[in-house]
């Protein structure tokens, strides 16, 4: 299978975490440990594509378990280290999982998690077993989706899947087993396990863990070891550029020098602000690859690795990803015309776990998941994201309008820090354009003054007419702002 470990690579270092560097022979042997333990636990030769749910920071050993899963034939179910118990068991009844394994340091968390968890010091083995023959079509992963337009669902792929979203990326961004990455993504979320994970290992890069994302850590280590990629969400990206604002210009130098050593910076699980992505250029000499994708077809879209990048663009196909813009009556768009992102190819996933209903509603007839994302493609065949159909893309006083090209023009106003625009339902217009404001420090401004500046901007109807000002807004583990929690603001 696709997670085999190559001859030519069995002695390079695979991973490096707070505690320790393994070779990918060593996190072989590991995952084997796992994996022995699991068939032994349910007394079988192949785990049948039983759902294991694990806790684990960042680490050798969330690798060794997530391999030690899929070599016993298992479903991998990886759980977020940063959610609440309710969370948590949701995914756990949701999924159908029958263990969960954990590290000790989540005892308090799990106390009241209705699956009792299995500790990793507790893992012992009596007997070892001929490790199972693994099928491409097996069902491999089940990750949620992030719940920004409702409730999570489980994300079933397969061996198959991920191996084709690994292959195409590593084509695209020519990994090989050179590379180094700096490892800050949780590992929950395609973003992290396949992007920056799975890739990396496939290749016999080397992958070096930061369980827990700080700015000055990433600077620091960017500059004691010669990464060669770093992939991370906008908000991360705005909180380096901070960082590096604030440090002495002989620190600032040093910092940037470790950034052009580096071949490739992505971005990516939210939309880039134009702003964050000029302002990173001038510090680190990149200007930042923004792709496309999600839960349910890992990428889709790149910018190149060579040639054009555009600015507020996602790219172009990936390789082997076939991709089309429809209507509302499912026919093809015309270039520079509006419409949905539809997927077809061996990345796209299986299944809404036991969701059968969602998961036909969410192909065609013909076989092409529908994403949900709005966007428009330019003359070179370059792909724009609007935003989401469901929640971005407002429909006011018969006007469609994009929250996403507001938030980017909104952006420039000197006195605005970052925004996020929704739409509110009202009678007379449909909906209302509304925006909740993060402002510089000890600026001020009201709505009356944002109207008079917006119009020399953006044409009328797409000015806002309610805003709210907050001190920060309400994001989920990858970046992305949860708007439903922002309309409920307006609703009060």
């Amino acid at each position: 299978m696709w997670f085999d470990i190559k001859a030519e690579i069995k002695d390079r270092i695979a991973i490096t975490d707070a505690s320790d560097s393994v070779t990918y022979k060593e996190l072989y042997n590991e995952a084997t440990t796992i994996a022995h333990f699991l068939l032994e636990k349910f007394n079988t030769n192949h785990l049948e594509e039983i759902k294991i749910a694990f806790l684990v920071n960042p680490s050798i050993q969330y690798v060794a378990i997530e391999w030690g899963i899929w070599l016993a034939g298992g479903v991998a179910v990886p759980l977020c280290n940063t959610h609440p118990i309710s969370e948590i068991n949701y995914v756990l009844e949701d999924a159908n999982c029958q263990l969960l394994l954990s590290e000790e340091l989540f005892q308090d968390v799990l106390k009241e998690a209705i699956i009792k968890p299995v500790y990793l010091k507790s893992i012992t083995i009596e007997e070892t077993h001929l490790l199972p023959l693994i099928q491409p079509e097996q069902r491999a992963l089940i990750i949620y989706t992030s719940g920004t337009t409702g409730k999570p669902k489980g994300v079933v792929s397969t061996h198959q899947n991920i191996e084709s979203q690994i292959k195409t990326l590593v084509k695209a961004w020519e990994w090989t087993a050179t590379d180094k990455i700096l490892h800050i993504l949780p590992l929950h979320h395609i973003h992290g396990i396949i992007n920056a994970l799975c890739c990396a290992l496939y290749v016999g890069a080397e992958v070096h863990f930061l369980s827990k994302f700080e700015a000055n850590k990433v600077w620091d280590w960017w500059q004691k070891k010669d990464f060669t990629i770093f992939m991370a969400v906008p908000t991360v990206y705005s909180r380096l550029i901070t960082e590096w604002e604030n440090s002495p210009q002989d620190v600032q130098q040093n910092m940037t020098a470790a950034c052009k050593k580096m071949r490739l910076m992505i971005s990516g699980s939210a939309a880039l602000p134009v702003s964050i992505l000029e302002r990173w250029e001038v510090i680190s000499g990149h200007f930042l690859l923004e792709r496309y994708g999600m839960s349910e077809i890992g990428m889709a879209i790149s910018n190149p690795l060579h040639g054009k990048r555009k600015a507020g663009f996602i790219g172009l196909p990936l390789p082997n990803v076939d991709v089309r813009l429809v209507n509302e009556q499912n026919n093809i768009v015309n270039q520079g015309d509006i419409g949905e992102i539809q997927v077809k190819g061996d990345n796209v996933f299986l299944e809404y776990w036991n969701k059968k209903q969602a998961t036909l509603e969410s192909f065609t007839e013909d076989g092409w998941f529908k994403t949900g994302d709005t966007a428009i493609q330019d003359e070179e065949g370059y792909f724009k994201i609007l935003g989401r159909t469901s929640i971005d893309i407002i429909k006011t006083g018969g006007y469609k309008v994009s929250a996403i090209e507001i938030e980017e023009t909104l952006r420039l106003h000197p006195s605005i820090k970052d925004c996020a625009v929704v739409g509110i339902a009202d009678e007379e217009w449909g909906e209302k354009v509304s925006v909740c404001l993060i402002l510089h420090e000890n600026q001020d401004l009201s709505l009356e003054n944002l109207r008079i500046w917006a119009k020399t901007q953006i044409a009328h109807y797409k000015i806002p007419t309610q805003i709210k000002i907050l001190t920060e807004l309400p994001r989920n583990a990858m970046g992305k702002v949860i708007k439903p929690e922002l309309k409920k603001l307006f609703l009060l």
